[in-house]
């Protein structure tokens, strides 16, 4: 399973963005990938990373982009995540 967290805020107009890119290429994805959404006005920890670079999207804990989501970049990003999965699955 793979994990994509979404880091923003509310009332945000790239945070907004990134939500409906994430959205769309998570539907058209293969395998299971779990959308975690959270707000950095929710967690002071997360706020001081991250404040001027949201939306932050992170794949399995790994920061994948901020500011902008590309939806080809990340299509390829969760590809490879669901590939090295799989090869440690193997390795198990």
């Amino acid at each position: 399973m793979t994990t994509i967290t979404l880091i923003g805020k509310p009332d945000c107009h790239l945070c907004d963005v990134a939500h409906e890119i994430v959205e769309m290429v998570v539907a058209k994805a293969p395998g299971d990938i779990v959308v975690d959404e959270v707000s950095i006005l929710d967690d002071p920890a997360l706020y001081e990373l991250w404040w001027e670079k949201i939306p932050v999207v992170l794949i399995d804990g790994e920061l994948h982009a901020h500011w902008r989501v590309s939806p080809d970049r990340l299509r390829v990003a969760l590809e490879a995540a669901k590939s090295s999965s799989a090869d440690s699955a193997v390795a198990s």
